[in-house]
């Protein structure tokens, strides 16, 4: 654990930590700043890294993974399983040229066993089952292009993440600049990602420095997310950072800060928990870069260095109070920390279909189910953008729902986007029901070592059978989210849902209710462990309270936190059964 800064005033309970490092620290302390044994592993025989170059190789982007799918075979012949690798590359609030988006669908036709790539939660890309002899090719040809994949993992600052939407406002406009500035300037220093990947000349450690991050870099990941009043795409509140913008008379004047948000628990493990970060105050825009490095220089010196599942920024300040966070912060900063500015709630915007741009141009929102550009028996995804981008050449964005959004298209062009899009069988966005269009689902099995049940793979046919139940009760109007994950970490972010579905072992579920659209709600825990076939019956009778005593228009989240939440609460504390709400007996959160 870092030292506190001299003249802390958070105080000696703070520091109050067991004292071993886990292995990851002191992997990350001896890395030589993010060098490790990554050179010499790339030009050995080896298919894969050993187990300390997979944790170098997280802070440049690189997952060590395997396809699942094959461990049953691999026992029975008794043949070795062969590792691949997930690439992520980062792109600050998800902006891309024509030719930088063309570059990753030729690089995934070139290095990606389905020739596809994915677009994530964070407006990143990933690209899934890449050889060990295609690494350095593959980053090289990235880096080419003006992306990098340095800091997709590891722990450091990720992706930062803003609105989307190219068009021609001050905000917007203002936080895809400050998106950028901020992925500039709280990336790693070293020179190992530039030695290792693209040839540079290796540096003298002796005078190399980490000036933001030290030697063992952050406790955990960092994540950062910029928002406005009228465009919260991102899920502010899910993150380590949160700035939500203000403008005034046509300029943004500076940002809300919040602190503390989190996605991520771990099944039966109460002291980790899904956390909607605090407010902090308002700083003025000339500051804002420096808030970031404020807040991530406190999780440095105070994050839990000794359990990574007690490592995030929100621990401390769940632990601390946001009043002792926040005279530490003041503390450290060199301007001042005003009062909130009440700006009224978030709202939640998709950008799907047409918008004007503000000036004369056009974009268009194209939905990915689950951000996988893939070319399927289904659809084609991956070839339908290709000839869009090829042959309208927009400017491009990536949203935080998995989408694809196409900039700087005349009026006429709109129709040869939907003319592109139907050839291709892509669904038009006014063609889909509300739960598939706010839908998301992680790539879970077969690649993610975490998951403990599918996700996308089964995500089609979950989606179908509660569009089937909410079309059956004339609950298809009304927006609402539903998302899913295979395992509790959260990289959909379930935990801020309407309803989300969290993998508990093979083909089970924990089901949890009452966040929604806006993000500003935490869902809780309705059901544990509901088998994949048994998930839509396991909740008809909430639908069916829900047709029977909502208001109009309410969502199933909004629904449940105003009848159900402090009903269901109270029958945990009395014992009694919760037959008086439709809920059958066993659908209460004391089930867990």
């Amino acid at each position: 654990m870092g030292a506190a800064k001299a003249g802390s005033s958070v105080g000696p309970r703070a520091l109050a930590r067991k004292s071993k490092p886990t292995d990851v620290e002191r992997t990350k302390g001896d890395s030589r700043h993010l060098r490790g044994g990554l050179t010499a592993a790339l030009l050995d025989s080896a298919p894969g890294l050993d187990h300390l170059d997979q944790r170098v190789a997280k802070f440049h982007g690189i997952y060590q993974q395997e396809d699942r799918d094959g461990r049953a075979l691999a026992r029975v012949t008794g043949t070795a399983r062969e590792p691949n690798f997930m690439v992520r590359v980062a792109v600050p609030a998800g902006q891309l040229t024509a030719d930088q988006y063309l570059a990753l669908d030729e690089l995934a036709e070139d290095v990606v066993y389905n020739r596809g790539f994915r677009v994530t939660t964070r407006q990143d890309v990933q690209l899934h089952g890449v050889r060990k002899a295609d690494l350095a090719r593959a980053i090289r040809r990235i880096n080419e292009v003006g992306l990098t994949t340095l800091g997709g993992c590891g722990d450091v600052e990720r992706n930062v993440v803003a609105p989307p939407a190219p068009i021609r406002d001050t905000g917007h406009r203002a936080l895809q600049a400050l998106a950028s500035d901020l992925a500039q300037a709280l990336a790693p220093a070293t020179g190992a990602y530039r030695e290792i990947w693209l040839g540079d000349t290796p540096s003298d450690l002796a005078g190399e420095e980490e000036p933001l991050y030290g030697d063992a870099y952050l406790p955990r990941k960092f994540k950062t997310g910029l928002a406005l009043p009228e465009d919260n795409s991102v899920d502010v509140h899910a993150q380590d950072v949160g700035l939500i913008g203000v403008v005034e008379a046509g300029e943004l004047t500076g940002a809300n800060v919040l602190v503390g948000g989190g996605a991520g628990l771990t099944h039966r493990r109460p002291e980790t928990y899904a956390r909607l970060a605090s407010p902090l105050g308002f700083v003025a825009r000339p500051y804002l870069v420096e808030t970031v490095k404020v807040v991530a220089g406190m999780f440095r010196d105070y994050g839990d260095r000794t359990d990574r599942r007690h490592s995030r920024l929100k621990y401390v300040v769940e632990e601390w109070g946001i009043e002792a966070f926040r005279r530490e912060f003041e503390s450290r900063a060199s301007f001042p920390l005003e009062e909130w500015v009440e700006t009224g709630p978030l709202e939640h915007r998709d950008w799907l279909g047409c918008h004007p741009q503000g000036d004369g141009r056009w974009l268009y929102g194209v939905y990915v189910e689950n951000g996988r550009i893939l070319d399927d028996g289904r659809r084609r995804w991956k070839s339908a953008l290709r000839t869009l981008v090829t042959t309208l050449r927009p400017r491009v964005a990536f949203t935080a729902q998995q989408n694809l959004l196409l900039a700087d298209l005349s009026e006429e062009d709109l129709p040869k986007v939907e003319q592109i899009l139907d050839a291709y069988r892509i669904p038009r966005p006014d063609r889909l029901s509300f739960v598939r269009r706010h839908a998301l689902a992680c790539p879970a099995l077969p690649t993610c070592g975490l998951a403990l049940a599918e996700s996308e793979r089964v995500a089609g046919e979950v989606v179908d059978s509660f569009e089937r139940a909410f079309a059956a009760r004339g609950l298809d109007d009304v927006p609402l989210t539903l998302r899913m994950t295979g395992c509790p970490n959260g990289c959909t972010r379930p935990y801020s849902a309407d309803l989300a579905l969290v993998g508990r072992k093979a083909g089970h579920y924990d089901v949890y209710l009452g966040g929604g659209l806006q993000g500003a709600r935490l869902a809780e825990l309705y059901a544990e462990s509901v088998p994949l076939e048994r998930l839509v019956a396991r909740l008809e009778p909430l639908l069916d309270d829900w047709q029977r005593r909502r208001l109009p228009k309410e969502g199933l989240g909004d629904f449940y936190d105003r009848c159900l939440r402090r009903a269901l609460r109270r029958d945990i504390l009395t014992g009694a059964k919760a037959e008086a709400s439709g809920l059958p007996s066993d659908a209460r959160p004391d089930d867990a």
